[in-house]
């Protein structure tokens, strides 16, 4: 089976004050063989990227309205008459409020809708071939049925 892998570089502002936001160069990643996730990579200049992982459904209503709570929060608003994503993102290293443009993280998010339609993510993740195959009756399975001792019971009553 394949699994398409669909990607999106954009560029992201990292806002530092009400006045200051930083451009952050990052990677949208969808893997169909993870389909429940989404994955953004930013490349901060530091000597390793960051990566966060979360729920592509948080992404799909956070196009739409405020949704999330704890580590990630997602919101649609305008800026300076440009749709934007806002992203909220909390680590024990820190929180960082980001700004995504939304078309372009739209665009991304339909092209993993249109490949990977909601309701059918199960179906990509290989269960049933896998409990299939671990369930399968081995030839080990027939000596381990069969009762090594004899029964307490002896069919003519002796011990």
């Amino acid at each position: 089976m394949q699994h398409p892998v669909i990607e999106r570089e954009l560029e992201l502002k990292l806002v530092v004050s009400p006045e200051r936001s930083v451009a952050v160069p990052a990677r949208l990643r969808y893997l169909t063989e993870d389909p429940y996730a989404v994955h953004i990579t930013f490349h901060t200049g530091s000597s390793a990227p960051v990566n966060w992982t979360f729920a592509r459904e948080l992404l799909v209503e956070g196009v739409f309205r405020p949704c999330g709570h704890g580590d990630v929060r997602i919101w649609p608003t305008k800026i300076d008459n440009r749709a934007v994503l806002c992203l909220a993102l909390s680590s024990p290293d820190g929180d960082a409020l980001l700004e995504a443009p939304a078309p372009l993280v739209s665009a991304w998010l339909e092209s993993t809708l249109r490949t990977v339609p909601p309701g059918t993510e199960a179906g990509r993740l290989g269960l049933d071939a896998a409990l299939e195959l671990l369930l399968a009756p081995t030839p080990a399975d027939e000596l381990w049925l069969r009762d090594p001792w004899p029964s307490d019971e002896s069919a003519d009553g002796e011990l």
